[in-house]
Formats: C-alpha cells, sequence, structure tokens
C-alpha cells in the first residue's frame, strides 16, 4: 500500500529530495519514489512555487552543511547562532511557500505553528 500524504508534505519531500540527489546521488531509490508520487498532481501550475520551495531548500542545507558534518566546532558560537537563526527564517518562509502552494492545488491541509513566527 502506498503511503497517503498531504500534497504540500509530498512536494516538500520531493524538494528535499531532489536537492539532497544533486548534493551527494545517493538516493536515487527515495527521489524516484517521491516523482511517482506527483503524477496526479497538477505540477505544471505550481512550478515556479515548487521552485521557490527547492531554493529555500538549498539554502538550508548550505546554512546546515558544516553543523552537520562535525566541524561545528571549528565555527565561532556567534556564526552558530546566526546560522541557526537564519535556518529558523528559511523555515517561516518554506512553511508559507508550502501554504501557497496548498491553496494552488485546492489543498485544504495547511502547516499551522502555534506560537511562532509563522502565524
Amino acid at each position: 500500500m502506498t503511503p497517503q500524504f498531504p500534497v504540500i508534505e509530498l512536494f516538500d519531500r520531493l524538494a528535499i529530495a531532489e536537492v539532497k540527489w544533486e548534493r551527494t546521488h545517493n538516493n536515487q531509490e527515495e527521489l524516484d519514489w517521491y516523482t511517482n508520487q506527483i503524477v496526479n498532481y497538477d505540477f505544471d501550475s505550481i512550478i515556479d512555487i515548487f521552485k521557490d520551495l527547492k531554493t529555500i531548500h538549498e539554502q538550508i542545507w548550505d546554512l546546515e552543511a558544516e553543523l552537520k558534518s562535525g566541524r561545528e566546532h571549528k565555527l565561532p558560537l556567534d556564526e552558530i547562532g546566526r546560522r541557526a537563526i537564519a535556518i529558523r527564517d528559511h523555515n517561516h518562509k518554506r512553511i508559507a511557500i508550502k501554504n501557497h502552494m496548498a491553496e494552488t492545488l485546492s489543498c485544504n491541509v495547511r502547516e499551522i505553528k502555534k506560537n511562532h513566527l509563522s502565524e
């Protein structure tokens, strides 16, 4: 049985899988799975929104790269803090993009955060 995802989560995971593939080339099966799941959606109507979402994930990847590689000890604490705030701000934009995508595709599932900057 194929799991069902809200459309915004499906496209979000596809964007992440594409970035991962472009950076590492080690997730072909994951990328193929998400790519095969979107065939039932009007991808052309959200291609520009999807590109914006993917750009956000590329930027987050860049910000997290040293933090996840075990080299974070080489960064000054103020740089780690700057990156954490930048990642938070990118995720705020990501939520807005995902919700715009849901609206465009007439999907009633939205990502909602309480007591959060995305409100």
